[in-house]
């Protein structure tokens, strides 16, 4: 039994050309082709999808991908060992993590000193103060909690039109990538999550790679924020979370 790569694409809910791109850089070779030259992949392609996604989910870059599934020395067992082993160390480390994330910084929830009318100039149809006191009891003593409500308590209207600026022309960078095509493994992609990191330290609380990780994971996990961040264009959470995932690998590596 063979399938061709838009039954494949269809089985496994990705991109045709996510396959293509396998194909070209030898990750995802189809095992066959159709006398008109077509793709088409058998029953071991099918498994070897599977893992490769499995690793894309747990943010690996397609590069330690295929060495991982090219050691000869592992089997398929020990793939689904490894894996389990990675799902359940992440779950435990977002357990931690949790109460360290801010997440109203992100939504622009905190610190925020302007008129009714200010807030809306600048938020649009967004209310800073909707989640304040979910996020004092939740985040309340932890440390971003207190960094950044000691940098955003002198921010004027001014400064946090230009976080806005920033955060809209890093929007446009992402959407851009994915119209593009980009991986949310590909360096671009990557260098976008970096930049977007970065960001959060410059103005809000110092975010390390971990806690940017988490952030990401929140992206998809709250239907908040993805219901936000996805206005921009469908699916953009969970591409930016994926891109996060992926410039962490590659920095703790």
């Amino acid at each position: 039994m063979s399938y061709s790569v838009g039954q494949v694409a269809g089985f496994a809910g990705v991109t045709v050309r996510t396959l293509h791109h396998y194909d070209a850089i030898g990750l995802l070779v189809p095992t066959g082709r159709s006398h008109a030259g077509h793709r088409r992949y058998g029953d071991a392609d099918l498994d070897r999808l599977q893992q490769i996604l499995f690793y894309r989910e747990l943010g690996f870059p397609l590069e330690q991908v295929a060495a991982l599934l090219d050691d000869p020395d592992a089997d398929p067992r020990a793939h689904l060992r490894r894996q389990h082993d990675l799902l359940t160390a992440r779950i435990e480390r977002l357990q931690k993590m949790a109460a360290a994330v801010e997440q109203a910084v992100e939504a622009r929830t905190m610190g925020i000193n302007l008129t009714p009318e200010e807030k809306f100039e600048v938020f649009g149809d967004f209310d800073p103060d909707q989640y304040q006191e979910e996020v004092q009891e939740r985040w309340g003593d932890t440390d971003a909690y207190r960094q950044s409500r000691e940098r955003t308590a002198s921010y004027t209207k001014e400064d946090w039109q230009r976080i806005q600026r920033e955060a809209d022309e890093l929007t446009r960078r992402f959407v851009a990538l994915m119209e593009a095509g980009e991986p949310a493994d590909s360096e671009a992609a990557m260098d976008a999550a970096e930049d977007h990191r970065r960001g959060i330290s410059r103005n809000h609380y110092d975010c390390g790679h971990e806690m940017h990780t988490c952030l990401g994971e929140m992206y998809v996990a709250d239907e908040r924020f993805t219901r936000n961040i996805d206005q921009a264009k469908p699916g953009l959470a969970a591409y930016m979370r994926d891109a996060i995932l992926a410039n962490a690998v590659r920095h703790t590596a």
